[in-house]
């Protein structure tokens, strides 16, 4: 293992994460210190990482290159975690989680006295609304800290260290908020569950949301001391969407570790899983050969569309294969599978099912999604539904249907319902005069069956991200809604055979996925919500038409139309919460994903623009896009649409906070008229590749 290191003596000790306080020189405790107290010291520690790593890549010169390619687990692309963002809630909290493991490794935990975390780019801008400073300290914690315990559980303390820190699968999302409260209020952190430390958010937590690290604008670093203020180790990590974390020494290694999966134990075959940060076709240096690889390695569309030519496969069939290398047998793919559908079910179904009115953050959103669902169940579309049909049946069925929630009036279900129920409407009011030679359309309700529930569900899965619950990255958190409502919408109206869509779906869109990743981002500090909502598209598409019985050619050109209408596609949420317009955005990603699978069947072979052209223009574009419009909201919505909060925020910057937890957002807001000035000055650009 191999990870940068932060200290004089890093060019030696490349192959561990710290350097041990016996070795530290006098050098080592003034830089520990300067982390801690001005900008100027750090920078001076920043030019000495910056040393230390250009020599070593003078070591590793002349070591063996391989070409990438784009294979990687769909159990990587597609991961569980909680909401709701990938890159800024699921990515940070498993980045803790590897530190905190990390130093456990190198008896290095029970020596920490102090911990820094510093926060860059984008996740520093938009990090509050993101729930990033959640997600980090709760990776640093552990599932199981003290304050969790009951006086009378019979629970050894000891016990917590075989799983240190919060894994974004497994934990408790309704512990959350309680959890991060009373680390604020009470200032302690328990590392990895048992070693408590004092933890001050306002002096330990630095928001640098004016600097961007060089790999990518999704930067954080941990620093900790011991009790006499010695550096005992610090290490980098970046959050490139999806969940993904890397090392700038060790895409590679931390590629795979990123969900937290015991290294020792995984199959050798995912440690060579490759990363999006390289330019598509640049060869990579490898501390050791590549002497396997997948049985079917694509790197591009066109070489993807040949291998199913050549071995007469699917794209589905394709994929399945590389995850039998990866060393998961067929009943392993299926149960992962299963689980991801599972999951994405539940989302719907808690989406649509839920009591609570509002969105958490303080634009106190209005959840859309019962309504929706609750007016398709009570036959607002009675070419589909009637009052006669009962609703839509619970998760256990077959098909995963999710149960519709209770209307507001009881009904005996014993009597009999007639066909059609007369009561009084009340005249539908005109808007417009009635005495002009263009009179006005009456109201009218439409019946588009398959966009209200393709929107409905996208909806409620983005709506459950946006409070933080349990999600599917797919490929992305901000993105989550689109590839389940598709699904979806085939397993409850379009499929004869539920399971084996869901695994043609998944399968084919995740072959998609690693094609974006490889070729261009799927992260939206990288290329704005073209690389979320707009792959996300692209994804569904591909696997509609898959579960339609299209061609290869045909998938793949549905995967085209996806994303070239969505080139371009900005990120720049409001107040930095994934909800306006993430939200509604999903929902017309999901039926603007169905549209294009079917031009794409009805088209037959006829296009102009392939896929990997499309992907190299994403690629472009992200490259030339404003950081202004990557997950900034320094620019677009997030600054000239009206919000609530703006007026609360005005009046209260005279008067102290309460918990001091504002004071950073009226700063921000104060000075955003400052930074995209300064941001054109410089003709700041985001380095993405």
């Amino acid at each position: 293992m191999m990870l940068p290191l932060r200290s004089t003596l890093a060019a030696e000790c490349l192959h561990h994460l710290s350097v041990r306080s016996s070795l530290a020189t006098s050098r080592n405790r003034t830089l520990a210190r300067a982390l801690s107290t001005t900008h100027h010291r750090r920078s001076s520690l920043n030019a000495l990482a910056s040393k230390a790593l250009d020599e070593d890549k003078d070591s590793t010169a002349g070591e063996l290159a391989r070409p990438e390619h784009a294979v990687i687990s769909t159990f990587d692309l597609f991961s569980i975690g909680v909401g709701p963002s990938s890159s800024h809630t699921v990515g940070p909290m498993r980045a803790g989680k590897i530190f905190i493991n990390d130093l456990q490794e190198l008896n290095l935990l029970e020596k920490v006295k102090t911990v820094k975390i510093t926060l860059y780019g984008s996740l520093a801008a938009t990090g509050k609304g993101h729930h990033t400073p959640q997600a980090v300290l709760l990776g640093l914690e552990g599932a199981h800290p003290p304050r969790l315990i009951q006086p009378n559980a019979d629970v050894q303390l000891s016990g917590y260290g075989a799983h240190l820190g919060s894994d974004p699968e497994t934990i408790d999302t309704g512990t959350i908020p309680s959890r991060y409260a009373s680390i604020v209020n009470d200032k302690t952190l328990f590392l990895g569950g048992k070693h408590m430390i004092t933890y001050d958010m306002d002096r330990d937590m630095l928001w640098r949301w004016d600097q961007v690290l060089k790999t990518h604008p999704n930067g954080i670093r941990f620093s900790c001391f011991d009790e006499n203020g010695d550096l005992l180790a610090t290490n980098e990590y970046f959050s490139v969407g999806g969940g993904f974390v890397v090392n700038d020494k060790t895409k590679v290694d931390e590629n795979l570790f990123y969900k937290g999966v015991d290294k020792s134990s995984v199959h050798g075959a995912r440690l060579h899983q490759s990363h999006s940060l390289a330019e598509p076709g640049e060869e990579r240096t490898m501390d050791e050969p590549n002497d396997v690889h997948p049985p079917y390695p694509f790197t591009s569309g066109d070489s993807l569309l040949g291998l199913t030519r050549k071995h007469n496969l699917t794209i589905a069939q394709i994929v399945y294969d590389n995850e039998r290398f990866f060393g998961l047998s067929d009943e392993d793919i299926h149960n992962k599978l299963t689980r991801i559908w599972r999951v994405m079910d539940d989302c719907i179904r808690s989406g649509v099912a839920t009591t609570e009115t509002t969105l958490p953050g303080r634009l106190r959103l209005r959840r859309r999604a019962p309504m929706l669902y609750r007016r398709l169940m009570r036959g607002f579309y009675p070419g589909v539904i009637g009052p006669q049909l009962p609703a839509i049946g619970n998760g256990s069925r077959a098909n995963g249907a999710i149960e519709g929630p209770e209307s507001d009036t009881q009904e005996n279900s014993d009597e009999p319902k007639p066909m059609h129920t007369h009561r009084f409407m009340r005249p539908a009011r005109v808007v417009g005069s009635l005495d002009h030679a263009i009179l006005p359309e009456p109201p009218r309700k439409t019946m588009i069956p398959a966009v209200d529930f393709l929107s409905c569900y996208a909806i409620a899965v983005n709506e459950v991200n946006a409070s933080g619950g349990r999600i599917v990255t797919s490929p992305t958190n901000g993105a989550a809604g689109v590839i389940p409502a598709v699904l979806k919408y085939i397993v409850e109206f379009v499929s004869d055979d539920p399971e084996k869509s869901v695994k043609t779906f998944l399968l084919t869109a995740s072959a998609i996925g690693m094609l974006f990743k490889r070729g261009s981002t799927i992260s939206a500090a990288e290329g704005g919500c073209q690389a979320e909502v707009g792959v996300a598209c692209s994804m569904a598409s591909a696997g509609f038409a898959a579960c339609m019985g299209a061609s290869p050619e045909t998938v793949l050109q549905a995967a085209e139309i996806g994303i070239e209408h969505n080139l371009g596609l900005t990120c720049d949420p409001i107040d930095g919460l994934v909800q306006v317009p993430c939200i509604e955005r999903n929902s017309l990603g999901a039926v603007k994903a169905v549209t294009a699978a079917q031009l794409s069947m009805a088209d037959d072979g006829v296009y102009s623009v392939t896929l990997d052209e499309a992907i190299e223009a994403m690629r472009l574009t992200a490259a030339d896009m404003s950081v202004k419009y990557k997950e900034t909201s320094l620019s677009g919505l997030a600054v000239s649409a009206s919000a609530p909060f703006l007026t609360e925020c005005v009046i209260d910057i005279d008067l102290p906070p309460d918990d001091g937890s504002d004071t950073l957002d009226c700063a921000c807001l104060l000075i955003t008229a400052l930074t995209r000035i300064l941001f054109d000055l410089l003709a700041f650009r985001s380095p993405i590749f």
